[in-house]
């Protein structure tokens, strides 16, 4: 998914940085508006799997403050270990969903001077 959001930003950029009067901005923007919705879908399921990590390694944080055993160690570090990719990658999610917020208004400015 990193990888497809970054080629995507990657792929509009160009196509605003060239200007192409052969582009139709309209139809760009249409598939845009797609290519937004599935990155907003995927930014959500995301938002709810990092809560759902974030709660479980407080909890076992908890768990082991109360109770310290060495499965509640090993249980908060590996639910640690994968919190912090899962942070990452949404990070990576709502900025890159913001960024194309931008592009889509570069993409209306660009239809709107044609007018």
């Amino acid at each position: 998914m990193k990888r497809r959001i970054l080629d995507y930003m990657k792929h509009i950029d160009e196509l605003l940085a060239a200007d192409s009067p052969d582009t139709d901005w309209e139809e760009v923007r249409k598939e845009h508006l797609i290519q937004v919705g599935f990155f907003q879908h995927e930014r959500l399921i995301h938002l709810m799997v990092t809560l759902a990590f974030a709660i479980f390694t407080f909890m076992s944080l908890g768990f082991l403050l109360a109770d310290f055993q060495i499965m509640l160690i090993v249980l908060f570090v590996l639910l640690l270990v994968l919190l912090i990719p899962y942070i990452s990658h949404y990070y990576l999610l709502e900025n890159g969903v913001q960024y194309m917020y931008k592009q889509y208004d570069a993409m209306t400015e660009r239809i709107n001077a044609k007018k």
